[in-house]
């Protein structure tokens, strides 16, 4: 019978092994809350981002309702599905405007330009703006760039002030594609394309071009550059200067854009703030997608863009 005895001095050797086991099962436990609590916090913060960007809190209202220099951003591209969009911009600035404490607004343009449709809606949306709101004056800064459709935009500004090295100018259209005939010749690649209607194919990057599609569209060109040029006359006046460069297309430094009348001095938001406006306090009224927006927006744009270059090639006007 003393065989079958647990070995002297384990007298407790199942206790043991059970304390053991119930420790294990305590730190796995509590290893297993703190990364319960840990996650808790992550989908917290993730949530906290996604109402931050829902809900999009732009400012202080009260800083809205004391004086202050109104200011909006056009960054980039000038597109329908960009953040430089007519509705983007327009829904801004009447915001700034409407605002009781603005005293003074400034559009401060980054851009190489973009649409002649949202460029010619933005102008026309300055000057009703500046019409309804007769005693606040609507000022343009140029950052690095303001060309093409960038100072289409601009021309409809009380005032354009720019730094001496910004880029200025480049009055004029472009409609730019390829044109694959001579290659596809050499490949032996036929174009196979079926239509209802003589014009239907026209611009299409397998075909080649023909004289009556050439003319088309430069016909086309030449009224958006009338339409261009029209605007800047209408929004720079007697401050232009004659020069034969002035509507080729050609851009300038800021400094020289002065002296053509494009431009009417130097300086940069600040200063315009501080010195133009006399209300250093400034508060940005630029429009801020939130994080779902800006997803499916960017998203859809994405997918839609790339279908249209696909099939054309981008074969469209450009203030650029």
């Amino acid at each position: 019978m003393s065989d079958n005895l647990p070995p002297r001095g384990n007298d407790n050797w199942e206790c043991d092994a059970l304390e053991r086991i119930a420790m294990a099962a305590v730190r796995e436990q509590r290893a297993a809350r703190r990364w319960r609590i840990f996650f808790r916090f992550v989908f917290l913060g993730v949530l906290a981002v996604i109402a931050f960007g829902v809900f999009n809190f732009t400012g202080d209202r009260v800083a809205k309702a004391s004086k202050h220099t109104a200011l909006v951003d056009l960054q980039g591209e000038i597109s329908s599905n960009s953040d430089a969009s007519a509705d983007n911009i327009g829904g801004a600035l009447e915001s700034a405007f409407e605002a009781e404490g603005t005293a003074g607004v400034i559009l401060r343009i980054n851009s190489p330009g973009g649409s002649p449709v949202q460029a010619g809606i933005m102008f026309n949306e300055i000057n009703r703006l500046r019409a309804k709101y007769p005693k606040t004056p609507l000022y343009v800064v140029v950052d690095d760039m303001c060309a093409s459709g960038g100072y289409y935009v601009a021309a409809a500004a009380d005032k354009i002030y720019v730094d001496k090295a910004s880029i200025v100018g480049s009055i004029g259209v472009l409609m730019d594609g390829f044109g694959f005939t001579g290659l596809m010749d050499k490949l032996g690649i036929q174009r196979r394309m079926h239509t209802s209607g003589s014009n239907k194919g026209a611009f299409d990057p397998f075909s080649p071009e023909t004289p009556t599609m050439n003319a088309h569209a430069q016909d086309m060109l030449d009224q958006i550059h009338t339409q261009f040029i029209n605007a800047v006359k209408q929004g720079r006046g007697q401050r232009l200067k004659d020069d034969p460069d002035l509507f080729t297309g050609m851009f300038w430094t800021g400094e020289k854009s002065i002296a053509l009348g494009l431009a009417d001095g130097l300086g940069d938001a600040n200063y315009v703030a501080r010195e133009i406006i006399k209300q250093p306090d400034i508060v940005d009224y630029t429009q801020k997608e939130s994080i779902s927006e800006r997803v499916v927006k960017r998203f859809g744009a994405s997918v839609g863009d790339a279908t249209v270059r696909a099939l054309t090639l981008d074969g469209k006007p450009h203030l650029h």
